[in-house]
């Protein structure tokens, strides 16, 4: 099962990998003529009612599949109004072919022809709630014939994931549906068909662009503030990873650190608000107001930069943990406390291999290998309870039932702070996001920064060089 907009994320990253979007078109288009062929015999009268996105751009490639057929196109709208490159391109070449097409401007005016078969190639999976006009006269008009109705991916009107209606929708005979079944098709009185388009397994086991598409189409939170509780023997870490949640979306970033070391984070950056406690360490006497306070304004917490690992520290991350009910994202010398906490926290964990190890996952020998101990990194985090990002030379990124692999990056991200920069993207995309997806767009991210700077960087990359690059990966780059 694939919901609709993991179907659209997977379709970008296969795109990423170098299987375009319109090859993939052209096998969706010839999926649908087979179905078309299952059908009806040739010589068949074949109207294919189209929309102006790819679902219709699927239907006119099927037309040139069926050429011993008796076809003809029906698309709804202005032939300029066509939404997309490859949907337009596939229409030109059924004019150019003199293949009989029509456009229909005006529902009122639309008859559907005398036929033993109607491909729905009017809206996709990307589509919801009640169909508009021309669509919904259309519709209506179909459900009226009594023709086999062929949908293509889903039948107009119907939400693929729910199956449900919230007005007119067609009623479909057949289903040709792409890559994977979509949950709202198992509702639905039709036979559905699964195609392989020939989009790899690649594209939904790595990481890639289409990850991104949650933070890309604007959906972010309104009011979004990152908590830093570290610093004490570290300086530079807690202000890395303030400065990368604002790179990522938050509104404000506070650090919360020892009064000694307080004036040089805040000398880092002046966007950082820098609040002070007493002592030179983080302390249990400190816990219940930085808890109070993270709560009271329902901020994303990074618990862990810089913090050291004295035993009362520990203790202290402890007992942050075991208070704290926000998302929080646990890095660095705070991970090994997470383990013998009980928490209703909600938690992203960052280790590197040897902070694995130190949690009790698998101990990795190699920042190489690490993807090939996914399976058990896996099952870490189901017993964990908690989202892990593993970081190494490829990421893996699981909540203990989704695991994916995240390959961007450089070489030059072996320089300290890197991670300080990861776990402040992660807090930044986690105020708005599922955590397991949070986690999946911070590491593509962060390494997809170090990529836009590697002609100029490279081996010389520099931790601080990410946070510039940031929002480039966060929100796109003119190679994607």
């Amino acid at each position: 099962m694939i919901t609709s907009e993991r179907m659209a994320q997977v379709d970008a990253n296969a795109a990423a990998l170098g299987v375009p979007r319109k090859q993939l078109m052209e096998s969706s288009g010839n999926a649908v003529a087979r179905e078309v062929r299952a059908v009806a015999d040739p010589g068949a009268r074949v109207a294919v009612v189209a929309g102006r996105g790819n679902n219709g751009g699927d239907g006119f490639v099927a037309v040139r599949f069926l050429d011993d057929y008796d076809t003809s196109v029906h698309l709804l709208g202005r032939e300029e109004t066509i939404a997309t490159d490859i949907a337009r391109e596939n229409w030109a070449a059924l004019r150019q072919g003199d293949y009989r097409t029509e456009t229909v401007t005006d529902s009122r005016d639309f008859e559907l022809p005398d036929c033993d078969v109607i491909v729905d190639a009017m809206l996709g999976t990307g589509v919801t709630g009640a169909l508009r006009e021309p669509e919904a006269t259309v519709a209506e008009r179909i459900n009226e014939s009594e023709a086999t109705v062929v949908a293509v991916d889903v039948p107009s009107g119907v939400n693929a994931d729910t199956g449900e209606a919230e007005g007119t929708a067609v009623s479909a005979d057949r289903v040709v549906t792409f890559h994977d079944r979509k949950p709202g098709l198992d509702s639905l009185d039709a036979e559905v068909t699964v195609a392989d388009i020939g989009i790899p397994a690649a594209a939904e086991e790595f990481v890639g662009p289409g990850d991104m598409r949650p933070v890309r189409r604007g959906s972010g939170a309104e009011d979004a503030r990152a908590y830093v509780v570290g610093g004490g023997p570290y300086t530079g870490a807690p202000a890395l990873a303030a400065q990368a949640a604002l790179r990522a979306g938050a509104n404000l970033s506070f650090v919360a650190a020892p009064g000694p070391v307080a004036p040089q984070i805040q000398g880092y950056a002046e966007d950082l608000i820098v609040q002070a406690y007493e002592g030179d360490h983080l302390a249990p006497e400190q816990v219940p107001d930085l808890v109070e306070t993270a709560e009271s304004y329902d901020d994303v917490v990074v618990l862990g930069p810089g913090l050291g690992n004295a035993d009362e520290t520990l203790d202290a991350a402890a007992q942050f943990l075991e208070s704290f009910s926000g998302p929080a994202v646990v890095d660095a010398d705070a991970l090994p406390v997470v383990p013998e906490v009980e928490t209703d926290a909600t938690l992203v964990c960052t280790p590197n291999r040897k902070e694995l190890a130190k949690m009790g996952g698998p101990d990795v020998e190699s920042a190489d290998a690490l993807r090939e101990h996914a399976d058990e990194i896996e099952s870490f985090a189901a017993d964990l309870g908690h989202v892990v990002l593993a970081k190494a030379k490829d990421d893996v990124i699981t909540d203990g039932e989704r695991t994916r692999v995240s390959r961007a990056g450089t070489s030059g991200m072996t320089v300290g702070g890197t991670g300080d920069t990861l776990a402040g993207t992660t807090a930044g995309l986690l105020a708005a996001h599922d955590p397991f997806e949070s986690a999946c767009m911070a590491a593509y991210a962060n390494g997809r920064a170090a990529e836009l700077l590697d002609d100029d960087r490279r081996d010389g990359l520099l931790a601080s060089d990410l946070l510039d690059a940031l929002p480039r990966a966060i929100w796109g780059d003119d190679d994607e």
